[in-house]
C-alpha cells in the first residue's frame, strides 16, 4: 500500500478519509460534471480495494450497495485502503441512460483516451487517476433492457485469484465470463488488477435481496482480506457455473415465462411460451440445457431473436 495516494492533485496519507471529485466536463450550459470519489485509509498495510457503481447510468443497484455502506459508515478499513465511487457515468445517472451523451458505452471505452470521444475520456481518467492504486476491486451492475439478474458474481475463473475472491464473496452464483474488448475487466487485469462484477436486479428498480446480498457479500470479501472484522456467512450455497446459455425468442409476439429466476431447470422442460396478439399462434419454449435460471426478460411484447432467459450450467 502507498504511503500516499494522490487522485486530482489531492495528496491523501494513512489514516485520511477523503471526498475528492474528478472533474470530467461541463454540459452545453456551462455545469461542471464531477465524479465524487470517496478515499478511506487506515494506517495500517494492507490492500487498495475498489467499489464502484454506475457504470452504466441506468444501473442503480449498486449505487444503493455502496450508498447504504457510506452511509452506515461500513468502510472504514481495519487495514489497507477502500475507494468507493458510488456513480461513474454521471450523466447517464442524469438521464436514465445506459450511455454516455455521445451514444458511447463506458464499459467498451477502457483504457480510453485523452483527446477521443466524451466516454473515453472519462474511461481514461479514471484509469490514470484511480486504477493504478487498486489491486482488487468489485464494479456493480444491473441487469438492461426489461432483464433482470439473479445475484451473481462474474469472473474469469481461469485465475485462481479471482476465484480465490468470488468464493470469498459467496453470491449464489458464480459465473465463468471471458473478459470482454474494452471493459474495464479487461484493462485492469493487464496491470495485475483483479476486478470482479456483481450484478444483480434490473435497471432503474431496486432489488432488495440483490442489494442486501451485494454488502454482505462486500463485507465478506473484505473480512477475507483483512480489512472488516464483521461480517454475515452466505445465507445459499454458491454454484460455481462455467457455462451458460441465453434462450432466445424464435418468433415475435407476446413473451410469457413459467420458470422463476434463480430455479433450477431440467434440458427439454417447459419454460414459456410465445403467442400473438390474437389467439392465434403459440410457439412453446423448452430448455436446452439443465442449469439455473440466472437472466430473465422482463418485456412481455418481443421480437424474434430477442434474449429471454439466461440459463447457467
Amino acid at each position: 500500500m502507498p504511503e500516499t495516494i494522490v487522485i486530482n492533485g489531492k495528496s491523501i496519507d494513512r489514516g485520511e478519509k477523503v471526498l475528492t471529485k474528478l472533474v470530467i466536463s461541463k454540459l452545453p450550459s456551462g455545469t461542471v460534471i464531477e465524479i465524487p470519489v470517496y478515499v478511506f485509509r487506515s494506517v495500517h498495510d494492507g490492500p487498495v480495494v475498489l467499489l464502484m457503481a454506475g457504470m452504466h447510468g441506468d444501473e442503480v443497484n449498486g449505487t444503493e450497495i455502496i450508498r447504504r455502506m457510506l452511509s452506515k459508515k461500513m468502510l472504514y478499513p481495519l487495514k489497507g485502503t477502500i475507494i468507493a465511487v458510488p456513480v461513474l457515468n454521471i450523466y447517464g445517472f442524469l438521464n436514465f441512460s445506459r450511455e454516455m451523451p455521445d451514444g458511447k458505452d463506458v464499459n467498451r471505452s477502457f483504457p480510453g483516451n485523452r483527446e477521443g470521444s466524451l466516454a473515453s475520456r472519462m474511461a481514461y481518467r479514471f484509469m490514470k487517476e484511480v486504477v493504478p492504486y487498486v489491486d482488487f476491486g468489485i464494479d456493480f451492475h444491473t441487469g438492461g433492457a426489461s432483464r433482470a439478474n439473479y445475484p451473481q458474481i462474474r469472473c474469469l475463473t481461469d485465475s485462481m485469484r479471482n476465484e480465490e475472491l468470488a468464493r470469498a464473496f459467496a453470491a449464489p452464483f458464480i459465473m465463468n465470463s471471458p473478459y470482454r474488448q474494452g471493459s474495464l475487466r479487461k484493462e485492469a487485469s493487464k496491470l495485475g488488477k483483479a476486478i470482479l462484477v456483481y450484478e444483480t436486479g434490473e435497471s432503474l428498480r431496486f432489488d432488495e435481496k440483490g442489494i442486501n446480498i451485494g454488502i454482505e457479500g462486500t463485507c465478506r470479501l473484505l473480512h477475507h482480506l483483512g480489512m472488516m472484522a464483521n461480517y454475515t456467512p452466505a445465507a445459499e450455497e454458491t454454484v460455481l457455473c462455467l457455462k451458460d446459455v441465453w434462450v432466445r425468442a424464435k418468433n415475435a409476439g407476446l413473451w410469457r415465462t413459467f420458470v422463476k429466476i434463480g430455479e433450477l431447470v431440467k434440458k427439454n422442460q417447459h419454460i414459456g411460451s410465445i403467442t400473438d396478439p390474437y389467439g392465434e399462434m403459440e410457439v412453446r419454449l423448452t430448455a436446452p440445457a439443465t442449469g439455473y435460471v440466472v437472466g430473465i426478460n422482463n418485456m412481455p411484447v418481443v421480437n424474434q431473436g430477442d434474449a429471454l432467459l439466461h440459463i447457467a450450467y
